[in-house]
């Protein structure tokens, strides 16, 4: 049986500020001709649709039209999660008018965890979707008090869905987490509180064929290709910038072996860090890519972010490498390193308070008072 498998959409989403729904349009197209050319049995996407509970209705409408044309000009089966970043009964509410024969859409938790079962020539196949939920609506669902973290929720999902299982059948299971041995990046929110642990571990999936995970936005394989993340179409910090972002095909042999290929999407823009001297920035090719630019002048520059949004329209970040703290004394994990950034620890908190990032002209704003604030020390 082939499967296709993609997470972490995050419809809705800004790039510091910056629009991304003709972004959105082209990886979604993407994701639709994949569909049509691969002709898989079934389409996964392990959560995060969109990237708050109340998104923009553009956002919606445009992953409606999506679906409409999956379901409209493609044969596959979808199964669809809510991840930590949706609205769990948003995306319950999909399923409402749904072909339940060809399609599995979990928003809130379910004590039963009754599976899609597909059948190929070697007989069924059973795919159990496990939404992303926090502790204590597990604790109601499953009537557990003792449910604590994270791993205790994704537990309970996985021993219900075990239990609806088809005698005989292969298993997929779609869930969104932070397992064990997989490596995060700046854009991920905590799954748990301050304090709490949120990785689980990989044992927890005993006796599936293969776990088709959201949640981190790297695509990567743990175990030797049975549990991956596919990663997210898009990258949404600098951390990602070079990062191949790709789809993954599945094809699940009879033994409920896997093999794994991948589908590289081609994105309308990258995401790049620009190192150099303003004006050898400034005589580069012009580029509508993301640009973080790190100037190594001396002194700080007039106007260097308006200069290089002459050149770079999306430029987004401006720093000096001589503020940065030299590599080999830093010893972080990637949201720590956050810290060190002003502008991405204001972008938190802003996004934080209000549900959506800063916007360019705020930026513009942080950046031009920051560097100001630079200059001054370094002249004192």
């Amino acid at each position: 049986m082939r499967i296709l498998h993609t997470a972490d959409l995050h419809l809705g989403r800004q790039f510091n500020g910056i629009a991304l729904d003709d972004d959105y349009q082209a990886v979604l197209d993407q994701i639709v001709a994949a569909t049509m050319t691969e002709r898989p049995q079934a389409l996964i996407i392990a959560g995060d649709l969109f990237d708050r509970a109340a998104p923009p209705a553009s956002a919606v409408r445009q992953f409606n039209a999506f679906l409409t044309r999956i379901a409209r000009e493609t044969d596959a089966a979808v199964i669809i999660i809510a991840g930590n970043h949706d609205s769990a009964d948003r995306i319950g509410a999909m399923a409402l008018m749904t072909d339940t024969r060809r399609a599995l859409i979990r928003g809130p938790l379910s004590a039963t965890e009754a599976p899609l079962v597909l059948h190929d020539e070697h007989g069924p196949v059973a795919f159990s979707a496990l939404p992303f939920a926090y502790e204590y609506a597990a604790r109601e669902c499953f009537g557990d008090e003792t449910i604590a973290s994270p791993e205790d929720v994704l537990a309970a999902e996985v021993a219900a869905a075990r239990a609806a299982l088809p005698e005989g059948a292969r298993w997929v299971i779609a869930a969104h987490a932070f397992v064990t041995g997989g490596s995060a990046s700046e854009g991920e929110r905590p799954l748990t509180r301050v304090g709490g642990v949120e990785t689980v571990r990989t044992g927890i999936f005993e006796g599936a064929d293969y776990v088709a995970l959201g949640h981190l936005h790297r695509p990567q394989t743990l175990e030797g290709g049975r549990i991956r993340y596919s990663g997210s179409p898009l990258a949404f910090g600098f951390d990602e910038g070079g990062e191949e972002k790709s789809m993954t095909v599945i094809e699940l042999d009879g033994n409920g072996a896997v093999s794994l290929r991948l589908l590289p999407f081609k994105p309308l823009r990258q995401v790049r860090t620009l190192r150099g001297k303003l004006a050898e920035l400034l005589a580069g090719p012009p580029s509508q890519d993301f640009i973080k630019a790190v100037l190594t002048d001396d002194a700080p520059q007039i106007d260097a972010m308006k200069r290089l949004r002459a050149v770079y329209p999306n430029a987004c970040q401006l720093s000096y490498e001589r503020h940065e703290r030299a590599p080999e004394l830093k010893a972080m994990t990637a949201s720590t390193a956050r810290l060190s950034d002003p502008i991405d620890l204001i972008g938190d908190f802003i996004r934080h308070v209000r549900g959506e990032a800063p916007t360019e002209a705020e930026t513009d704003v942080l950046t031009a008072t920051l560097t100001a604030l630079k200059a001054s020390e370094d002249a004192a």
